[in-house]
């Protein structure tokens, strides 16, 4: 594929993931996150509680719960209770990863990271990069 036109699909997968974000009941930050593979979306997720539990993600004083998941580690997770793989998949998400998720991104064989915004760490992405995996920081429009 030319490099113009991954620069296309990129933006436009991006686009997706921050719609999927919305969906989000979080206050502080709704994060969207669409795996893919082979040009097909084989997974998605957003920031929020595990299956369940109340959809509220923060505390009274508006700090996040410790139990909510972040949209890439909700849709690793969906990947893994599929018949699917994530190896050499494509991630695309609304904010860079933290470190945590970034173990996980690692794990399951993601090759290739596109964000749109950094988050406060970027421990995650320098993670990320040692471990060989591709990033691209592609801002939205």
């Amino acid at each position: 594929m030319t490099e113009e036109k991954q620069l296309k699909y990129d933006r436009a997968y991006l686009k997706m993931a921050l719609e999927w974000g919305k969906l989000s009941h979080c206050k502080r930050k709704q994060v969207g996150a669409i795996i893919v593979k082979d040009r097909m979306i084989i997974s998605d997720g957003f920031n929020g509680t595990p299956t369940g539990f109340d959809n509220c993600c923060e505390d009274e004083e508006g700090v996040t719960k410790w139990e909510v998941l972040h949209a890439e580690a909700n849709a690793i997770l969906k990947v893994a209770s599929s018949a699917q793989s994530a190896k050499n998949a494509t991630l695309y998400i609304t904010l860079s990863p933290c470190t945590e998720c970034s173990k996980l991104i690692h794990q399951a064989g993601i090759k290739r990271v596109v964000y749109a915004k950094n988050y406060r760490d970027v421990s995650g992405l320098a993670f990320l990069k040692k471990a060989g995996v591709e990033l691209n920081y592609l801002p939205y429009e």
